[in-house]
């Protein structure tokens, strides 16, 4: 079930990587930019701003760091971000869709360092948010980081999905089953996978040196989901709004390390800092 990854660290394997000291270094410096192109992000997502301009402003931000947007052309995907807005669950895509007061904004980014991936996203508010938009935001990022905080030796991913689960239904929102985290390092989507749901004890066991994503997509109403035409962008069904943030993390000795913690504090880009 396990590999020591410094034998096969850049190839997709059916086992879970463990990896060691050189790999969370690299993974640190991934997350790290990442975080700081959402945070670059956080004044330019405005009311008038289309999400286009979001994703030039993204690739430009990477390119100019002497890194690499990972999205580009994987799998015939040609942007450097995802931006899903309002009731879009996941991998929306830019175009001229100008930001309106009101909207809810989810921009997925994922940059590669040296050959390490940088996998993050956050929630924006455009303007003056519904009440209701505002709280599904905020628990789905509490659920995220409760689901982080389970995380550690011997914890399995049955706990982490079950902790994530727990707290977004305890608030009347679904969690959706279509889409999962997954293993992350040198290889872009990798084993194993990381459901948002489960029941504690159940699952892979966790062991220092698994890198992942944690990166719960929570509705409003259903859990029904559907991919448009173009392949890609996931809505709701029922046209109620979604929401979600992700987290890169890493399994050590003693608990989790995560890689994409925003530099200046702006985990939750749609609240004041603090």
């Amino acid at each position: 079930m396990f590999v020591d990854a410094a034998t096969n660290a850049a190839r997709p394997t059916a086992q879970i990587k463990l990896h060691g000291p050189e790999a969370f270094a690299g993974m640190r410096a991934a997350g790290r930019l990442a975080a700081e192109c959402l945070d670059m992000l956080v004044p330019e997502t405005k009311d008038g701003v289309t999400t286009e301009r979001l994703d030039t402003l993204a690739r430009e931000f990477v390119m100019d760091r002497g890194a690499l947007p990972a999205c580009v052309f994987y799998k015939g995907y040609r942007h450097t971000v995802c931006t899903s807005l309002n009731h879009v669950v996941c991998h929306g895509i830019p175009g001229p869709r100008v930001l309106r007061d009101g909207d809810i904004l989810n921009i997925d980014v994922t940059v590669i360092v040296d050959g390490w991936h940088g996998d993050t996203s956050r929630m924006y508010a455009v303007g003056d948010v519904k009440k209701r938009d505002m709280r599904l935001m905020d628990v789905t990022y509490a659920a995220m980081m409760k689901g982080i905080e389970a995380i550690r030796p011997g914890a399995t991913l049955g706990d982490v999905g079950a902790a994530i689960q727990k707290h977004a239904e305890a608030d009347r929102f679904s969690i959706v089953r279509d889409f999962c985290g997954h293993g992350l390092g040198q290889v872009f989507h990798d084993p194993p996978n990381i459901l948002h749901y489960g029941r504690p004890g159940e699952g892979v066991a966790l062991r220092p040196g698994m890198i992942f994503t944690v990166e719960p997509m929570v509705n409003a109403g259903g859990t029904s989901v559907k991919v448009l035409n173009d392949g890609w962008t996931a809505v709701t069904k029922d046209k109620q709004p979604s929401a979600q943030f992700e987290h890169a993390v890493g399994v050590t000795e003693t608990g989790v390390e995560i890689f994409t913690a925003s530099p200046k504090g702006l985990h939750q880009p749609h609240q004041t800092p603090g």
